[in-house]
């Protein structure tokens, strides 16, 4: 019921008002004054312009539950702090610091949920996505030393799955088993 509020039928189109309001709020500021007649003519403009050209419907494949992004958000925290002291460690040190290049397989294959995860990675001092691949990412690490892979792939698959459980949808929490 609230869509039909907000999103009434106009000779058979539905026009959203919020998004109307939004191009009488920029019409308004392009001319620079606030009159009665810039305000009617924003809207006008604005529910010509909605009705005309209808916007599609687009689902970006995003949920928010907040428990679990609270959970994500601490981790993530807790990750960028030893990852800083790493990184500075290795600043402060003398001599390069060691690198590795490491193919990480992802379980999602939403592209919201690994844009998400690319962005959270790249985030993280000392590591990057240097490419992604087939259902995997190519991730440079930088700092961590010996045989590092094993925790790369963890530490991958731990953020993959947070970021899947805090925005993904019925269809990602299932991909992930």
């Amino acid at each position: 019921m609230i869509r039909d509020v907000l999103a009434p039928r106009l000779l058979g189109r539905r026009v959203p008002l919020p998004l109307v309001a939004w191009l009488a709020v920029v019409w308004v500021t392009l001319w620079g004054d606030l009159t009665v007649g810039n305000v009617l003519g924003g809207l006008a403009t604005g529910l010509a312009v909605t009705w005309l050209l209808p916007l599609p419907i687009l689902d970006p494949g995003i949920r928010v539950r907040p428990v679990a992004l609270a959970g994500l958000l601490l981790w993530f925290a807790v990750n960028m702090v030893t990852a800083t002291a790493r990184v500075v460690f290795w600043v402060a040190h003398p001599g390069a610091p060691p690198t590795r290049i490491v193919r990480a397989p992802l379980r999602t294959s939403s592209e919201a949920m690994i844009v998400l995860t690319m962005i959270a990675l790249s985030t993280v001092p000392g590591t990057l996505v240097v490419e992604k691949y087939r259902g995997e990412l190519v991730v440079h690490v930088l700092g961590l030393t010996g045989d590092v892979t094993g925790a790369v792939l963890a530490d991958v698959a731990a953020l993959e799955e947070r970021i899947v459980r805090a925005f993904g949808t019925r269809r990602d929490r299932e991909e992930l088993g």
